[in-house]
């Protein structure tokens, strides 16, 4: 599509569209015509160690990664924009430390994200279009090859942290990240380049199942986020005892960020926690059946687990609580009508139990 806009109507469009993101509920937003050669051979490197595990998709459309115009013919430009999510929720660190509590990722305590951020980028579209009469665009939100981190970085958002995570001075990690191409030459935004982690490891440090290979660099197959939400199929027995009471995803890398303590409450509604995910006991999730599963995860990003995959979770979580007969009467009550992948994990958590409840005899 063609534009007959002058310089200085673009920088003045350039000026005026934080304002219109803003309005829309975006803390922060940069414009970007991104260089993604060197961010691009990193992922290949690190899709060649396997790192990525299940996550096939992460190897696909490689061009469209590299030159992301590609995705949308005509675009010149990328808007990157950061909405934060940090809920007003019970204490994240008070509830890991409750074993017969489940913990579910900040992230996903509300409606599912990518509907709101979606619908929000899609908005911004609109409003740049009814200024300049014509313009063409697409939202993106985790829905297309996008390597939304290294254009946030570029777009000024923040910087690549140690976990591997977007950083900013004022918001921490707590945000979520999508883009809006556009057909505009407008001019861009200045990357960040400094980071700002120093000698900091504390998100390396406390990672429960040493997913982090070193600095910047994540082995997902370790991951707890990954095994909770993309892996199909066995959590590895190595791992189990390590996960905790985390269910759906893990926060602890971003808990012990020292940039997290400047992250500020959304005042999103959707963000907001829903049938008291943030602070409800295993047993009463575990008695879900997939029915109620289905209804009070309708419109969150917890549907993307699934029902097997949420009891084979909590099944790990209750072999990893504070056990007792309730606990073990639930898992047994539950093992016959389950398929043959959670009952293998109740088998496991009904021996973890045991073994737990012996040893405290003998101490």
């Amino acid at each position: 599509m063609s534009h007959s806009l002058t310089d200085e109507q673009l920088l003045s469009l350039s000026e005026q569209i934080p304002v219109w993101a803003a309005e829309l509920g975006f803390q922060q937003c940069g414009i970007v015509d991104p260089d993604l050669d060197s961010d691009f051979a990193q992922l290949q490197a690190w899709l060649e160690k396997g790192y990525h595990g299940q996550m096939n998709y992460l190897a696909d459309h490689g061009e469209k990664r590299r030159k992301p115009y590609e995705l949308v013919p005509g675009s010149c430009r990328i808007i990157s924009l950061r909405m934060d999510y940090t809920p007003p929720a019970f204490d994240a660190l008070k509830l890991i430390g409750q074993p017969d509590k489940a913990y579910i990722a900040r992230y996903t305590l509300g409606r599912d994200y990518h509907k709101t951020m979606r619908k929000r980028i899609t908005q911004l579209g609109q409003r740049i279009e009814k200024e300049t009469s014509a313009l063409g665009y697409r939202a993106f939100v985790d829905s297309a090859p996008v390597m939304e981190r290294p254009i946030a970085q570029q777009a000024g958002i923040g910087w690549t942290g140690k976990h591997t995570l977007i950083l900013n001075r004022h918001a921490g990690s707590y945000f979520f990240l999508g883009e809006l191409f556009i057909d505009l030459p407008l001019p861009v935004a200045e990357p960040i380049t400094k980071n700002h982690c120093g000698r900091c490891t504390a998100c390396l440090d406390i990672c429960p199942t040493n997913a982090f290979i070193g600095p910047y660099e994540l082995d997902a197959r370790r991951c707890i986020s990954y095994l909770t939400i993309e892996h199909k199929g066995a959590i590895p027995l190595n791992l189990r005892p390590l996960m905790g009471n985390r269910i759906f995803g893990c926060d602890d890398c971003q808990l012990v960020c020292p940039w997290n303590r400047f992250a500020k409450l959304t005042e999103e509604s959707d963000f907001h926690p829903r049938h008291s995910l943030d602070d409800v006991s295993l047993l009463t999730l575990f008695a879900w059946d997939e029915a109620t599963f289905l209804k009070r995860t309708e419109g969150s990003a917890i549907r993307r687990t699934g029902f097997e995959g949420w009891q084979r979770n909590l099944a790990i979580a209750l072999g990893n609580s504070s056990g007792g007969a309730a606990v073990i009467d639930a898992l047994k009550a539950k093992r016959e009508a389950s398929s043959p992948l959670v009952q293998e994990h109740i088998d496991w958590a009904i021996n973890q139990l045991q073994q737990n409840a012996t040893a405290r005899r003998e101490a």
